[in-house]
């Protein structure tokens, strides 16, 4: 099993290393707007190692957010889960509390886990979607470590006491 680890490696690695010499080579003039326009309509499984990790994995799609009827400003960031979310909007989902950490509540169905950016740890006011029980998660504390589980969608810019307080999220595509 190490062997066939060690033969996929560097067949990713050459993949991922010609698919970015190619880029770099087919456009000089325009080297900042390749990577991200690749990484927004590639679905090759490599290319996500090539943008950027966090919150400025890509440009951020304004929402219109309120909770418990107050708005607050946000952002999905640009990955296919988020996208994926954005897709169902108009939302309003009630909120329940999970581990003291989180509100948590259920969208209409499942989003799509494919081509998830790399893992990062949830801070307070990042909008998260746990895959395995498919249900969105509002942070008003930072959250544990990282793990490919849980997906940031974006960010909701309230205190922790309003997040924690929180009963009721309305979720809708900025105008």
């Amino acid at each position: 099993m190490t062997t066939s680890t060690l033969r996929r490696a560097p067949t990713t690695t050459a993949t991922v290393g010609v698919l970015l010499a190619l880029t770099a080579c087919s456009d000089n003039s325009s080297v900042e707007q390749t990577p991200t326009t690749a990484s927004a309509s590639s679905s090759a499984p490599g290319s996500a190692s090539a943008s950027p990790t966090g919150s400025d994995r890509s440009t951020p799609m304004d929402i219109r957010v309120t909770l418990d009827g107050q708005e607050v400003e946000a952002t999905l960031n640009d990955s296919p889960a988020a996208r994926d979310l954005a897709s169902l909007l108009p939302l309003t989902l009630d909120l329940k509390d999970f581990h003291g950490t989180e509100r948590i509540a259920d969208p209409p169905r499942k989003l799509t886990t494919e081509n998830a950016p790399n893992p990062q740890a949830p801070k307070t006011g990042d909008l998260s979607y746990y895959a395995p029980w498919g249900n969105l998660a509002l942070f008003y504390k930072d959250g544990p470590s990282a793990s490919s589980d849980l997906l940031v969608l974006g960010h909701i810019d309230a205190d922790a006491d309003q997040l924690a307080g929180a009963d009721r999220i309305t979720i809708k595509a900025a105008s």
